[in-house]
């Protein structure tokens, strides 16, 4: 068998300002759904869109560590080792509005998070490289301030 993975970053090969994840993430009604169940946190905010409304929200609403989970993952993704996250912060800046699929099914995506990875700092002695991340939806930025430290292999 192949082992099709893309091969690891190598700190050598990087630089301060490079752009190293630039993708979408679709967010479903089904992944909302998924989350509470995994995480516990039944708020009915996050699947309730009468509820939703009437607390003044726009929409259901994607949980913040839903987002915040989606989007380091894509950077072990990357790192090709969940391990190597060594620190993950951010600043919750706006919501993930999640409205209902009109037509398909559940499962659709309705949000997309765009999110841009760009190295910030290299410590080449430690091997561990952070990356200061730009996450949004639409028009909004949703995650601030997010930076994520690695070390790479």
């Amino acid at each position: 068998m192949t082992n099709t993975a893309a091969p690891r970053p190598s700190i050598d090969a990087l630089s301060v300002g490079d752009t190293v994840i630039d993708t979408t993430i679709p967010v479903s009604r089904a992944d909302l759904i998924a989350y509470a169940a995994a995480s516990g946190d039944h708020n009915l905010i996050h699947w309730n869109e009468r509820y939703a409304k009437e607390v003044g929200l726009p929409n259901v609403i994607a949980h913040g560590m839903l987002t915040l989970g989606s989007v380091v993952a894509r950077v072990t993704d990357w790192t090709g080792d969940p391990g190597s996250v060594l620190d993950a912060r951010t600043r919750f800046t706006s919501m993930v509005v999640v409205p209902d699929a009109e037509s398909g099914p559940p499962t659709a995506p309705t949000a997309q998070l765009a999110l841009t990875a760009t190295v910030g700092a290299i410590d080449a002695e430690a091997g561990v490289v952070r990356l200061d991340l730009a996450v949004s939806a639409g028009d909004d930025s949703v995650l601030g301030r997010t930076q994520v430290k690695v070390r790479l292999a």
